[in-house]
């Protein structure tokens, strides 16, 4: 009678635990990470619907540019719209459906490309903001400059599972 009760609370304290696993496995989160090495820099929840703000300065006209984003039920980061304050050189001339000037900036809205991840070579210079829902969650000057990092949303224990598959 006593081993069937210890069976019972070992069984039961395994599903339990399986269980609270399984519900921080499943939590969504917005990761940015070292390409190379996997090392989490950044690691926020995040949901469908969360806006995403990623600000930089393009490289060779030096000028901001802003790109708004939202996370589909996918989590996937769908490009709505950019902003800038002149055109130049890789910048487009027709992205998007709308376009309007606002507060002296050229926006071109309703873009609606989908990203899967980020990937990107960081620069203390470049990357001025990264906000989630009008949050600061990190900047380039926060991140290792010159590396190549992602920024991906994910389930919780989906880069834990890929580590598991490697072993």
């Amino acid at each position: 009678m006593f081993k069937s009760k210890k069976l019972v609370i070992v069984l039961a304290c395994l599903v339990l635990g399986l269980g609270i696993l399984g519900c921080w496995a499943s939590r969504t989160v917005l990761r940015i990470y070292d390409e190379k090495s996997g090392k989490i820099y950044v690691e926020v929840p995040a949901k469908e619907g969360d806006k995403l703000f990623f600000g930089w300065f393009h490289s060779l006209e030096k000028i901001p540019w802003h790109e708004y984003y939202h996370i589909d039920g996918h989590r996937q980061l769908i490009l709505d719209k950019i902003s800038f304050p002149a055109f130049g050189a890789g910048i487009p001339e027709n992205k998007g459906k709308e376009c309007y000037v606002k507060d002296g900036l050229i926006y071109m809205d309703k873009i609606e490309q989908v990203f899967p991840r980020f990937i990107w070579i960081n620069s203390h210079f470049a990357t001025k903001e990264i906000k989630l829902n009008d949050i600061h969650i990190s900047s380039g000057e926060e991140l290792p400059e010159h590396t190549k990092l992602i920024l991906i949303v994910e389930r919780k224990g989906d880069k834990w599972l890929k580590w598991m598959k490697k072993i």
